[in-house]
């Protein structure tokens, strides 16, 4: 009866157990996102005891989050399927024993598989579900619980930024990863954190889902044949996930989608290579771990803060326009960055990059939303973050290569930031078309018939009119691009 309660159809509370839902993925991010960070710390440490170039080095941070986005769809499909808590709790066992295994590698083969392959599965599993069930439980105010959710990553970086770097002094790399391994575990406890929620948007597919296994239960009684069997439970297989990934088709998503490559290629390499630059313009280590800490609480300042404005009445309609707004500043930073070669002009920069990296982070999560709904925001979330994996792979070993060709940033610098700048100028040109052809849309309606009212979704037309007979639905259809009156 509890069970049955509990799973009951009902709307985002915006608060209650919600809010124990952002502390749960506010920890995901801290043990994901916060740790993939400070492997960069170790970046140099590997470098020297392996004796291998920036870009062979690169790969270890580059599989770690090549995996973790490459396999959010998995999570996705595990939470969908299972629970939210299983798929959390299974990845953060995973993550733990990459980290464990990775502190006893002897070449750096051995942490590609461990540190990146092991490691960033459990990852995978644990990111997209932990978000996804932030915007179930809130609806009114989800760019602040999404604010405070995504702020781990940040204050999570502040804080072990400076600790990694201070257990790498004090037990080497390989006791550095030990503990990490053992801290990652805490994964297990946020996944218990994550009571399950039915929508009302939800209803119709736990329902639907019901009456497909009750059709194959009886199937199977009343059929002896297997083949049949397996034949009927394949379609239904089929419709279920054709439902839960129709959004693939929205021309909306496939724009966004585009952008979000050039956006991971770009954001990518600065955590890889923050360090390493600074420390070859003559910072010392600890202030180049203290980078690393300030670009991650400014970090902080950025989820919470643009979460909040974002969520005010007169932002709320342009949180779209919000999201290009951050991805682009955070590119023009990325130009300027090979200017800045000293600890002064080094800390603004990371104050300004942290901030908008915040910001935009949190409204990934947000955009996604409101092009495809609450019911898809776990299979949709999971394609976004599965579309981090490849440029997340390629871009620091590219950043490498060409910080060893040239033996300067500057060319890995501007092509990262030219790459988010197009990001964000892509999504505004699609929007502006978008605006432009609803414009059009109504005009057509307007001159073809008064007595239509019309709204667009997408590239689709709807029309809705008052006592339209069959020749007016005719002249509308002649009229109107895209019209179908069904």
């Amino acid at each position: 009866m509890a069970k049955a309660k509990r799973a009951r159809s009902t709307a985002p509370p915006d608060g209650g157990w919600g809010w124990m839902i952002v502390v749960g993925c506010f920890l995901v991010t801290i043990c994901t996102r916060a740790v993939t960070r400070c492997i960069s710390i170790f970046f140099v440490e590997f470098q020297t005891y392996f004796t291998q170039d920036y870009a062979q080095t690169a790969w270890i941070h580059s599989i770690v989050d090549c995996m973790t986005m490459l396999c959010a769809p998995l999570g996705s499909v595990v939470s969908n399927h299972l629970s939210c808590q299983v798929g959390i709790m299974l990845g953060g066992l995973l993550a733990s024993t990459g980290l464990i295994l990775g502190s006893f590698a002897t070449s750096l083969k051995h942490l590609y598989l461990t540190l990146g392959v092991v490691t960033g599965l459990g990852f995978a599993l644990c990111y997209s579900p932990a978000i996804a069930m932030v915007g179930k439980y809130f609806s009114r105010r989800k760019a602040l619980a999404y604010g405070i959710a995504m702020s781990g990553s940040g204050i999570g970086t502040f804080v072990l930024a400076p600790v990694v770097q201070l257990l790498i002094e004090q037990f080497s790399w390989r006791g550095a990863l030990l503990i990490l391994g053992g801290f990652v575990l805490n994964l297990c406890v946020c996944g218990a954190l994550m009571r399950p929620i039915t929508l009302k948007e939800d209803h119709t597919t736990p329902e639907q889902n019901h009456v497909c296994r009750t059709q194959t239960r009886d199937f199977k009684r009343v059929s002896p044949c297997s083949t049949l069997t397996n034949k009927w439970v394949q379609t239904c297989l089929c419709c279920s996930l054709q439902q839960e990934y129709s959004f693939l088709l929205m021309s909306d998503f496939v724009v966004l989608a585009v952008s979000v490559l050039f956006m991971a290629y770009g954001c990518s390499p600065l955590f890889v290579y923050l360090v390493p630059y600074a420390l070859s313009v003559g910072v010392s280590h600890q202030q180049a771990a203290f980078l690393m800490s300030i670009l991650g609480v400014i970090d902080i300042i950025g989820n919470i803060t643009f979460g909040w404005l974002t969520d005010r009445r007169c932002l709320k309609n342009y949180r779209y326009v919000c999201y290009l707004f951050a991805v682009g500043l955070d590119g023009l930073c990325y130009l300027c960055l090979p200017m800045l070669q000293s600890l002064p002009l080094l800390v603004p920069f990371s104050c300004t990059f942290g901030y908008f990296d915040g910001a935009y982070v949190t409204l990934i999560p947000v955009v996604t939303a409101e092009i495809v709904g609450t019911t898809s925001l776990s299979s949709a979330l999971g394609v976004v973050y599965f579309l981090h994996a490849v440029p997340y792979l390629v871009s620091p070993p590219i950043a490498g290569w060409l910080v060893d060709a040239t033996g300067s940033y500057t060319a890995a610098f501007l092509l990262c930031g030219f790459s988010m700048i197009f990001s964000s100028v892509l999504l505004g040109f699609a929007r502006l078309v978008k605006k432009m052809r609803k414009t059009q849309l109504r005009f057509l309606a307007k001159e073809s018939d008064p007595k239509l009212q019309l709204w667009t979704n997408g590239s689709v037309a709807y029309s809705v009119a008052r006592g339209l007979d069959q020749k007016d639905e005719g002249s509308v259809a002649m009229a109107v691009p895209g019209y179908n009156p069904t």
